[in-house]
């Protein structure tokens, strides 16, 4: 165990969790909603420090980025844990696991990180596939690492973080993909155990701290696919930036929504269409083959990236601009 950031302590032993937007009050012996994090006579302590479940180069598309460092590896780390309990989860057997009764995870150090993706030729280290605010304290050693190493810092995250831990990362944040999974209060509620606003904030103060913002939306048939609802995360985004690419996934059965239908390909294309109408420029769609994953120039409308699943096909930009007007490319091209 390591002693936990972000809390305070009361006269009563309990501790006051500012890590996330729960804002955990844990009594002691406790652990709050994420199962990770305990009070121990009043001090906070973190279960999964160091703790990898997952380390692995991926295709920075996969996280996905599509405007940052397109074609690049990214080295992806996890510890187990989230503050989120989606149904839908992909990723349930890590991200649901807890240390309650358990202690999953190899102990890892940050230099082994940085070591390992330096390696394998990583440009990038991605805190990824559970929530990487539940491990925001080995997070944040290995950021800093990555940043003296010449490294970049991928956060892919349910953004549902404090503005507290969102300005203790933003100096060492390079690029994050953020899940707006609804646009409903009651939908955050009922399926996630959480709410919509300190989502939405954390896009907002993700975005204004420098980070490359990338956003995601795995559209549910029957949860999150009304044209209002999109309607309503397109607006979102098109009013924080129109150059911020959406990508709009397929959903496909898995962990307690077992009984639900894919997306469908003519709901998905719909989506894309409705985010083009409200004025976002890039759209890219997820868990489907043949299109919706390339990009065009926004002023000209010719093809800058091709990309045949996570690989890059066709290339058409030098410095970040177009090959063709010279219009540059929202993102990071290094």
């Amino acid at each position: 165990m390591k002693e936990a950031a972000l809390y305070t302590r009361s006269e009563a032993q309990e501790t006051d969790c500012q890590l996330c937007a729960h804002r955990c009050r844990i009594n002691d012996g406790k652990f709050g909603f994420c199962a990770v994090r305990q009070n121990v006579g009043g001090i906070l302590y973190t279960h999964n420090y160091g703790k990898l479940v997952a380390s692995n180069p991926d295709p920075v598309e996969k996280k996905p980025l599509y405007h940052f460092l397109p074609g690049s590896d990214a080295f992806s780390i996890a510890c187990a844990g989230c503050n989120f309990r989606c149904g839908f989860c992909q990723n349930w057997q890590i991200s649901q696991a807890n240390f309650i009764n358990q202690s999953p995870g190899e102990d890892f150090s940050a230099e082994n990180v940085i070591k390992l993706a330096k390696q394998n030729n990583c440009k990038s280290i991605a805190y990824t596939y559970t929530e990487p605010t539940i491990y925001f304290e080995f997070a944040l050693e290995v950021m800093k690492l990555a940043k003296e190493a010449g490294l970049f810092n991928i956060f892919v995250t349910n953004g549902y973080m404090t503005k507290e831990a969102s300005l203790l990362l933003g100096p060492y944040l390079d690029a994050a993909n953020i899940d707006l999974k609804f646009f409903k209060e009651s939908s955050y509620q009922k399926i996630c155990f959480a709410k919509l606003k300190p989502v939405l904030d954390s896009i907002n103060l993700l975005h204004d701290l420098g980070a490359w913002v990338e956003v995601t939306t795995l559209i549910i048939p029957g949860e999150n696919d009304t044209p209002e609802e999109l309607s309503g995360i397109a607006n979102f985004i098109a009013a924080l930036d129109a150059n911020i690419p959406w990508h709009i996934s397929r959903f496909h059965a898995d962990y307690r929504f077992d009984n639900y239908a894919s997306t469908s390909e003519a709901a998905l294309k719909a989506a894309y269409e409705l985010g083009k109408a409200r004025g976002l420029h890039y759209i890219y769609a997820g868990n489907t083959t043949g299109w919706g994953q390339d990009t065009f120039c926004s002023r000209c409308k010719k093809l800058l990236i091709r990309r045949v699943g996570f690989d890059i096909a066709e290339f058409n930009l030098s410095a970040g601009k177009c090959l063709f007007c010279q219009a540059p490319l929202p993102g990071v091209y290094v």
